[in-house]
């Protein structure tokens, strides 16, 4: 076989392939090979572009991978001094002038009373006195009422108080900063930034830090730039409160014919399309379809239960066109969800400079046999 009948049943063949539409090399979907069955029943997705009238019910519909949450608590001030509670350890120094007395042993002017624990009735034992109520006084109070009780037994008695807070006046920095440790609330008013500060602030290095409030069983979370925008959000310590900071674990694929194939962190609260587009690096302008931007995004297995308001499908398409003011607008408004899938499909022009490729090395062969046979 010559090698130009080699070349010329290279080119027939090519020419055969391409026009029975076989597979191409290229280096991402495009919209049709994703959507060409989105009407079709049975397919197991459903397909949405995105515009202004979808936006209202993609909004309506239920969140994908929520993080367990009870919101932010109120920013409620309390007391601006510190307040016994059981659990805290009392130390107390009694001083007397009296002869004889009852308190002190012959010689002494003072005894101490060191290590009394709050009872969980909130109470402590003061010899000859009893048990007398400290829970919910300031210091200085629970002082005046000791000495108050003291005085049928020595009225020239004198009292000296001072706390150490226990587990019911103390919150524990866990991470994200650099001193964790357990801290006393100074008072009623001891904020969650306050806490923050105290614990050496919020490194740079963590990526749009996050903050966790564990209050009992209940679960509290946003982000410090809501705290440090919104002062009214910083929500006042409770005795054995849990706070951890961290950062946003939250992410998106970026796929296709865009400047970025790779997971995208989240790094602020919220995202929207337009945004992930930005930060994907935008769209290849020699490969991209800006008509076919999809996002890929399964939604759990309850939107599609009776009563609630969901998609018609578990997994969903959405489709932005880049080329109109209305899937402009409409992604700048829609909201991108922990584990999208954005993909920038390629566009059908470079399919077509793929197959003029093809056939231009086709006929180069087909030159270099002819030159070879002469």
């Amino acid at each position: 076989m010559t090698a130009q009948r080699a070349g010329l049943l290279f080119v027939t063949g090519l020419v055969a392939l391409l026009s029975g539409c076989a597979s191409l090399p290229q280096g991402a979907a495009m919209r049709t090979d994703i959507t060409r069955d989105a009407d079709t029943t049975g397919q197991g997705f459903a397909f949405y572009p995105v515009t202004r009238a979808l936006l209202p019910s993609i909004e309506a519909w239920p969140q994908v991978n929520p993080e367990l949450s009870s919101g932010w608590p109120h920013a409620t001030r309390g007391s601006t001094g510190q307040v016994i509670a059981p659990g805290d350890i009392v130390n107390v120094t009694i001083w007397d002038n009296q002869e004889n007395s009852l308190i002190l042993a012959d010689g002494q002017r003072a005894t101490k009373l060191d290590g009394m624990a709050v009872s969980p009735s909130g109470r402590v034992f003061i010899p000859y006195v009893g048990d007398v109520r400290v829970a919910g006084m300031s210091p200085d109070r629970a002082r005046g009422v000791l000495q108050d009780r003291l005085v049928d037994i020595s009225p020239s008695a004198q009292v000296q108080l001072t706390l150490v807070a226990g587990r019911q006046n103390t919150v524990d920095l866990v991470s994200g900063v650099s001193s964790p440790g357990s801290y006393p609330l100074p008072d009623g008013n001891f904020s969650v930034l306050s806490l923050i500060s105290q614990g050496g602030g919020v490194p740079p290095s963590l990526r749009n830090p996050r903050v966790k409030l564990l209050r009992g069983s209940r679960t509290y979370l946003t982000t410090v730039d809501r705290l440090y925008s919104n002062p009214e959000l910083d929500a006042v310590l409770t005795g054995g409160d849990k706070v951890i900071v961290e950062q946003d674990d939250r992410f998106f694929l970026s796929l296709g014919a865009a400047g970025k194939e790779q997971i995208v962190y989240f790094d602020r609260d919220q995202i929207t399309a337009l945004e992930a587009i930005s930060m994907i690096g935008g769209l290849t302008d020699s490969r991209a379809d800006p008509e076919g931007v999809l996002i890929l995004r399964e939604y759990p297995r309850s939107a599609l239960s009776a009563g609630v308001r969901g998609p018609r499908e578990q997994r969903v398409v959405f489709a932005i066109d880049m080329t109109t003011a209305d899937g402009l607008f409409s992604a700048r408004n829609m909201l991108i969800q922990p584990g999208d899938v954005v993909l920038a499909t390629e566009s059908p022009v470079t399919r077509v400079q793929t197959i003029v490729g093809l056939i231009g090395s086709g006929f180069g062969l087909i030159r270099a046999a002819n030159n070879a046979g002469n």
